[in-house]
């Protein structure tokens, strides 16, 4: 497969212009039950998910492995399918504690992992870690994980990098489906996506504060529309953070996120009562009229205006320690 850019920037450019065209009259994509979470189509891969995902970091730093399995089993019984999850976290627990947790239950989640393989043979043995510590034969999106430097995409598409691995495993079947994630500036994922490459799926923040600064909804989520690749949203409460502004409820900003033309919000729960209480905002969800995303919008302008309250996009503190040693980052 060739891997080359548009042929001008200006046609990438166009591209991305049609898609910010195409957020502005993106249909209401809810597709709910009375009483149970609501899904939603996982853009075109023919796969529909519940909007609210698991954030498989925090399952793993829960202390008791009992509580976190017990956790992702409610989860997945309440039709919370979506299992978030990632080769790295926890030194492979959090995908070692989802592995025990599905059992009896894999046909009921989608689960996705990422991993940090930048060439084939990283993202291969990262593959094979995964499907083992998850025991299952497949594993339904798997993700390059954090592109948050310049440098990524390239090693990504070089001749012998982790792209050809996506391939590979989609082909052998260990991978449904293929995508990245990144949390720094939208111009390393607009790099990714200007490769010629059919990606199924994208990941990123997508919250009340990131409106305002280096927006990923502004920047690459009409993309994604446009090109029909599935959106998952994280960092809905901008790890925290949001709340520190006092500006916004969490289930404001959880419904800030969850009435965005996304697939699935994936959050962090560490504990049942979260879960319940989160799983309840999506059961009941009712998007957001334009009046109140203004008025949301208003209230939370200046405190976002810098991205002090995303220090994920503005620091290195989030980016993990594999990157930051590929890259040479102390």
């Amino acid at each position: 497969m060739n891997y080359r850019k548009p042929s001008t920037r200006r046609a990438f450019l166009q591209q991305t212009a049609a898609g910010i065209l195409a957020a502005g009259a993106a249909p209401n994509c809810f597709a709910s039950s009375s009483g149970e979470i609501p899904i939603r189509p996982l853009g075109k891969t023919g796969e529909n998910v519940s909007i609210l995902g698991v954030g498989g970091y925090h399952v793993g730093a829960i202390r008791d492995d009992s509580e976190a399995i017990r956790l992702v089993q409610e989860a997945v019984d309440m039709g919370v399918t979506f299992m978030d999850n990632a080769w790295e976290y926890h030194q492979g627990h959090s995908e070692e504690i989802m592995g025990k947790a599905l059992k009896g239950r894999r046909e009921k989640a989608f689960l996705m992992t990422k991993h940090h393989g930048r060439d084939k043979k990283t993202a291969m043995k990262h593959l094979e870690d995964s499907l083992r510590r998850l025991q299952t034969d497949t594993i339904d999106l798997w993700q390059f994980h954090e592109i948050v430097y310049e440098k990524d995409p390239e090693m990504i598409f070089a001749k012998g990098g982790g792209i050809e691995a996506a391939i590979e495993a989609k082909k052998s079947g260990k991978a449904r489906f293929i995508g990245f994630t990144g949390h720094k500036d939208p111009k390393y994922l607009l790099k990714m996506l200007s490769y010629d490459f059919d990606w199924d799926v994208v990941q990123m923040p997508l919250s009340v504060l990131d409106a305002h600064f280096r927006s990923f909804e502004q920047t690459i989520l009409p993309v994604c529309l446009e090109r029909r690749i599935g959106v998952l949203g994280m960092k809905s409460l901008a790890s925290g953070n949001v709340l520190l502004t006092e500006t916004v409820t969490a289930d404001e900003a959880l419904r800030y996120a969850l009435s965005l033309p996304v697939s699935t919000v994936i959050s962090g729960m560490n504990s049942l009562k979260l879960l319940r209480a989160n799983a309840e905002t999506a059961r009941t969800l009712q998007p957001m009229t334009m009046a109140q995303r203004t008025a949301l919008l208003e209230r939370t302008k200046d405190a976002a205006k810098d991205g002090k309250y995303e220090p994920f996009k503005t620091t290195n503190q989030f980016d993990g320690p594999i990157g930051r040693k590929l890259h040479g980052i102390e």
